[in-house]
């Protein structure tokens, strides 16, 4: 009875408060700026097949610790609720002895046995398409491991420049790329191999993207025509490079080869100085943005991100200070996730794992720890994915003090304001008619915050310390006449209720 009648009160006021917001720009077919990325190491992610674990020795950061293509479809569930788009896979090609992070490679056209048949690694793909996340690899085009069949045949001596061994074992722990055979791309066997290859898993397992380490490292002709081919093969295929540099002349010849998208590795070191304490200026980081909008053909298209794994993981820079690592985390990642470009997450960041020099920022995942983070992450992905302007729109910095920061971005009529106070105490700004249209409110999609603007056609906006927000602009919310009729006579029918029963208990009384 209780609950019949809460129900009747409670209806009608879920219709008069959640009403669709008005001033966002209509849904748009999904692009690759669209998009966010987890990347991931396979062997170091999830473990379901114990089957193949045939030299894993998890007390061993250079060793297996077996990973495999089983455990990353059952933690599909995990990856969608986070609300990556897509997932960046380390790569899957069968590795030399200790090969855990797949650039030692023995053989492009198989599996590594240790993470599982080419079968099940067709049904990652297929599970995940099914989720509408896509899949992509790393393909290593620079180097194969040191016993690769190729590296002893005679025949093959061309096929590699400056072929040298590796003096110790313990130098290729350091470096996957450090003395390891160097491929002649410009080979005509070699380029007729590794395209072959590259093509032949598109048409075999219908995977999403390349991502291409060390792209400076590579004959310019070749990543040309090796892009060329792979789009050629699939509609809409992504590859992903990895350029160390910031030099404009360097970066329009990349730009030149039909490379997709470059990872923004100059932007890392000022981003993680803004973020891993408070009170920190965001100057730098800032311009960096800029740099990126004025010199990338598409700056959207850049993928940014906090750390990987070739980095000392962005936790251990907070631990040295002292700082707790959720507020940090938190900060740093809608900054990532609002600014233009792709992000890229490195798996375990939602856990805030902490790590130091390779292989100590390659641990584990573990999926029992708490899950504050985790929901954030999902709630800023969801964000992303409803607002346009946060992956299409201009950008504009209205603030920036001592980690305070306020900028708007704007895409057709949409207008969302991201506000981040990163800084040890309760922040605000007032946002004028010059800076927003007046007479709208500012609804936050994070924490819920309603911003109205005064008579004085301002917006004050109040943050309490090591917070972010995320508004959109719309038209301020009026009574709505159709809800409120509706609101009436459920209010009568209750009331009337009341009355009929009131009597009829009277009645029974009497009787």
């Amino acid at each position: 009875m209780k609950k019949s009648i809460i129900a009747l009160i409670l209806i009608p006021l879920l219709f008069l408060t959640v009403l669709p917001a008005s001033g966002t720009a209509a849904k748009e077919e999904r692009i690759w700026q669209d998009e966010s990325i987890y990347y991931l190491l396979i062997d170091r992610y999830s473990n379901r097949d114990n089957s193949n674990d045939y030299d894993v020795d998890v007390r061993n950061p250079e060793r297996f610790h077996g990973g495999d293509f089983k455990g990353i479809i059952d933690r599909l569930d995990h990856i969608e609720d986070l609300g990556f788009t897509t997932i960046a896979l380390s790569p899957v090609f069968a590795n030399g002895k200790d090969g855990y992070h797949g650039y030692w490679v023995e053989d492009f056209y198989e599996t590594e046995e240790q993470f599982g048949s080419i079968d099940e690694f067709k049904k990652l793909v297929k599970e995940a398409h099914e989720r509408d996340i896509k899949v992509m690899i790393d393909f290593p085009i620079n180097h194969v491991g040191t016993s690769h069949p190729w590296v002893n045949d005679p025949d093959k001596a061309e096929w590699f420049i400056d072929k040298e061994p590796i003096e110790t074992e313990d130098n290729m722990n350091k470096d996957w790329l450090n003395g390891l055979p160097a491929l002649n791309q410009d080979h005509p066997e070699v380029k007729e191999y590794l395209i072959d290859a590259a093509n032949w898993w598109i048409d075999e397992t219908n995977i999403d993207g390349y991502r291409i380490e060390g792209v400076q490292l590579a004959s310019q002709n070749f990543v040309t025509e090796f892009v060329s081919a792979v789009k050629a093969t699939k509609k809409d295929f992504y590859v992903l490079g990895d350029v160390w540099s910031n030099d404009p002349n360097e970066i329009a010849q990349f730009e030149s080869t039909g490379i997709d998208s470059f990872a923004d590795y100059p932007s890392v070191a000022a981003m993680r100085d803004s973020f891993k304490e408070p009170d920190v200026a965001m100057t730098e980081a800032l311009a960096d943005l800029e740099t990126n909008l004025d010199t990338y053909k598409n700056p959207y298209m850049m993928a940014r991100f906090l750390d990987n794994q070739d980095m000392v993981r962005f936790t251990r820079d907070m631990i040295e200070l002292n700082q707790h690592p959720g507020p940090r985390w938190r900060n740093a990642l809608t900054y990532l996730f609002t600014v233009p470009g792709i992000p890229i997450v490195y798996y375990a960041s939602e856990i805030a794992v902490d790590g130091g020099e390779t292989p100590d920022n390659r641990k584990q995942m573990d999926f029992r720890t708490d899950k504050e983070l985790i929901e954030y992450l999902g709630q800023l992905s969801s964000v992303r994915e409803q607002l346009p302007s946060l992956t299409r729109g201009t950008i504009e910095v209205l603030h920036e003090e001592d980690g305070f920061t306020v900028f708007k971005r704007e895409y057709e009529e949409e207008t969302s304001v991201v506000v981040i106070n990163n800084t040890s105490g309760t922040k605000d700004i007032i946002l004028t008619a010059d800076q927003l249209e007046a007479n709208k409110e500012l609804r936050g999609l994070l924490a819920g915050d309603l911003v109205k603007s005064n008579p004085d056609e301002e917006y004050h906006i109040v943050l309490d310390r090591e917070e972010a927000e995320i508004y959109v602009l719309t038209d301020k919310a009026g009574f709505n006449l159709t809800y409120g009729i509706t609101l009436l006579a459920v209010l009568f029918a209750f009331f009337l209720f009341l009355f009929l029963a009131k009597r009829r208990g009277m009645k029974n009384n009497k009787d």
